[in-house]
């Protein structure tokens, strides 16, 4: 069976298709359209660099946006190359180059079993630096944190570039946060301290060591002799220069993506990187995958005909050989309440004509909050569900005490994981205690184990006992794991460390619900090294792969259920029925995105990507009042409703049509867009008139940038350099625009075209 999908894996594809797969030197832009079937030709180009070029596995990278998707690739390359697919550098991001960092740790002064802390990790630790700063922890909450340190991070901004910048530090005072500067840089401190990194760091420190050891670069270039990324409208700027990093010797770097789904500037994704790919190769080959195999010709023309208002594109034609399909219904309900009930009863209506599973239908929605309403109903029509995005199993209490002792085993200086693991169960161990060994370590610049190991010496009475006994316990674990697999060192941790027992004597339902969940943690553990092909079974290993699963990994879409989840979420995914509901102003668009043309590009393409969801049947929904933030709202339509091609459109006469009409069709062609003003009608845009940038808008070196000149903004427009301020990385310009007002712009991020007189 082998050799057959070996001869006949080219025979499957379309002309545009098998280009990008033949076609495998030098630097190549896949621009995939919705459902064009980007995985299969990302997957037939490993496996023909393999089969027909002979090319060493262990010689490509290749990048993707989860696990999963990393997983499914190499099962796929592996029943046409064989075995050999294994040997494929393959993964994530972070988890590449994870694997990476714990081979160099050394060149960065940590120790290659360094942690990686994940969000409520980092979130603890900033919370504990607050207070020792006796800062409001009201103004410095830990998300706002440290969302301020990830965006410098991603824009690859250190600490000490970080409080070396008077923009930063102006805009910081400006927030009534002066002190995040030196929060930034003792977080940093704390981490290395602990021998740490956080998810940011994964490749920020990456990007340290290609750029402060080029040896280390040159090894991993003449390694990889051809890089492959998936989704590269979701890369920021730190992704995109080590990618630009390891393939600037051969320039054998394919890229895979589409401009019109890039979702992700929250998290630091830059579109300008696939916008601009072909400045930085000249060289570029661009193939466009235009058949979507995926939808029915009314959902694609419809997704077309809204993602067609976006200026910032790429230009392709997307269409499809599918059938013409339903029309796209749009349900009216008078609350969200409502809305839910309408949903449900059409879910539960479909199920019994269509004879479909429940796994066929999703409900897609702008934020979390919304799953309420919808969750009621179903479970009102007892339709089982799904909530994805929600508490994760690795995010559970029980959990996350168990990996912490695992994590402190592994790392003796984690302080995170010591304070987590060292009065569970309770010890006599107080956090004034726990804090006292803290400090002793910060003040005498010793390793944190160190000064546990001789606690006696630092804490009186019984408080020396205590920690001294849990240190003798921590040792006789390690000494188990430098012997065994994760399996068995994290079953004798559970059981030796008290947490099992605990757990297994309180018989509430709650309890008994904990110790399951601890038991089927350790089924992971078992799974994980029962594996034949994994060659590091240690409980590192272990580690490292759980903390960095992502969102989607930890899903199970398997499971016989309706799916509910954020559009953010349902990047990827597809499912025969797609219900987009609350299809509101400010709501979706989010009141939040309507201060630039930028902002509301994105949640454009955010709606491209919920609609490019559904296979078979749209509908969507919007509410005539809604309660947010505890107060009943009303609501008016979204404008994204008054984007689709009416052709596209059937309002549901039995859930929300205002009158008796003779043919849904003719009344949406003629009558839909006016009702939809008219609901419309007390609507208000953000004021800020909107800059579209020149057809020729080409950012300038601004290194020869002089007062009196004339330049271009993509966000403010025109305007007049007035001051010119600095040198090197910290040059500064203040721009006075002609609608808005004077700015001070960093000239190493701001992006202006120098207009020449």
């Amino acid at each position: 069976m082998a050799s057959e999908v070996q001869a006949d894996y080219l025979n499957e594809l379309n002309p545009p298709q098998r280009e990008g797969v033949v076609n495998t030197e030098g630097p190549t832009m896949l621009i995939a359209g919705a459902g064009s079937g980007k995985t299969r030709v990302l997957t037939y180009r490993i496996a023909h660099l393999i089969q027909h070029h002979h090319v060493e596995p262990f010689s490509i990278m290749a990048l993707t946006f989860t696990n999963k998707a990393a997983k499914e690739m190499r099962e796929r390359i592996e029943k046409i190359v064989g075995n050999e697919a294994r040997n494929l550098y393959m993964g994530t991001f972070h988890s590449v180059f994870a694997r990476i960092l714990r081979s160099e740790a050394s060149r960065l002064g940590f120790p290659s079993n360094f942690t990686i802390y994940d969000t409520d990790d980092s979130k603890t630790l900033i919370r504990q630096i607050v207070k020792q700063m006796k800062l409001d922890d009201k103004l410095y909450k830990a998300n706002v944190v440290l969302n301020r340190i990830s965006a410098a991070k991603n824009r690859l901004v250190s600490w000490q570039d970080y409080l070396n910048n008077p923009i930063y530090a102006q805009d910081d005072a400006d927030n009534m946060r002066p002190e995040m500067g030196k929060l930034y840089q003792t977080y940093v401190m704390r981490c290395f301290s602990a021998d740490a990194m956080d998810f940011d760091d994964l490749l920020f420190n990456t990007n340290v060591l290609f750029q402060e050891h080029p040896d280390v670069l040159n090894k991993y270039q003449q390694r990889f002799k051809y890089l492959l990324i998936d989704e590269f409208q979701d890369t920021n700027i730190s992704q995109y220069l080590i990618a630009k990093r390891l393939a600037a010797v051969r320039q054998n770097i394919a890229v895979v993506g589409d401009d019109a789904q890039s979702i992700y500037a929250f998290r630091g994704a830059d579109i300008q990187n696939i916008l601009n790919f072909e400045r930085d190769y000249p060289d570029l080959k661009v193939i466009k995958l235009e058949q979507n195999y995926r939808s029915t010709k009314t959902i694609v023309n419809a997704a077309n005909s809204v993602i067609n208002k976006n200026t910032a594109q790429l230009q392709k034609n997307v269409w499809t050989d599918n059938d013409e399909g339903d029309l796209i219904e749009l349900i009216k309900a008078t609350s969200d309440n409502e809305e839910g009930k309408l949903i449900a009863s059409a879910i539960f209506e479909t199920k019994m004509q269509t004879q479909s599973s429940n796994a066929e239908f999703a409900i897609l929605y702008r934020t979390n909050s919304q799953s309420r309403a919808m969750e009621e109903a179903l479970r009102r029509n007892n339709l089982k569900y799904r909530v994805v995005g929600g508490l994760s199993f690795y995010q559970r209490k029980e959990i996350k005490d168990l990996i912490a002792y695992l994590r402190f085993i592994v790392n003796p200086n984690d302080e995170q994981a010591m304070r987590r693991s060292i009065n569970l169960p309770k010890r006599g161990i107080g956090p004034g205690t726990i804090e006292k060994l803290v400090v002793v370590a910060s003040e005498e610049n010793q390793p944190l184990w160190n000064v546990m190991e001789n606690a006696k010496s630092y804490l009186g009475g019984r408080g020396g006992n205590q920690v001294d006994e849990y240190v003798t316990l921590i040792k006789s674990f390690r000494l188990t794991a430098e012997k065994k697999d994760a399996y068995d060192t994290a079953a004798l941790v559970a059981k030796n460390s008290g947490l099992l027992k605990e757990l297994y004597a309180d018989k509430t339902i709650e309890g008994m619900s904990r110790y399951e969940n601890v038991q089927e943690l350790l089924n992971a553990i078992k799974e994980f090294t029962d594996d034949k092909e994994r060659e590091d079974k240690s409980l590192s290993a272990f580690l490292q792969e759980v903390t960095l699963l992502t969102d989607e990994d930890r899903s199970d879409s398997n499971e016989e259920a309706v799916t509910l989840m954020t559009i953010h979420m349902a990047k990827g995914l597809e499912f025969n029925h797609v219900y987009i509901v609350g299809m509101e102003e400010d709501l979706f668009p989010s009141q939040m995105m309507l201060s630039s043309r930028a902002d509301l590009e994105e949640e454009r393409r955010l709606f491209y990507v919920a609609i490019t969801r559904a296979k078979k049947k749209l509908t969507l929904s919007y509410a005539l009042n809604r309660y947010r933030f505890g107060r009943l709202k009303n609501c008016e339509p979204s404008r994204f409703l008054e984007e689709i091609d009416p052709r596209f459109i059937k309002v549901n006469k039995k859930f929300g049509s205002r009158a008796a009409l003779s043919s849904a069709e003719s009344y949406v062609t003629k009558n839909f867009v006016n009702n939809l003003k008219k609901d419309q009608s007390n609507r208000k845009f953000a004021s800020a008139p909107q800059h579209k940038p020149s057809p020729d808008f080409q950012p300038s070196d601004t290194s020869g940038l002089q007062e009196g000149m004339r330049v271009e903004h993509a966000k403010f427009g025109f305007g007049k350099v007035t001051v010119i301020d600095a040198e090197g990385a910290n040059k500064k310009a203040k721009v006075e625009f002609d609608t808005a007002g004077e700015k001070t712009l960093l000239l190493s991020f701001a992006k202006l075209r120098i207009i020449e007189d």
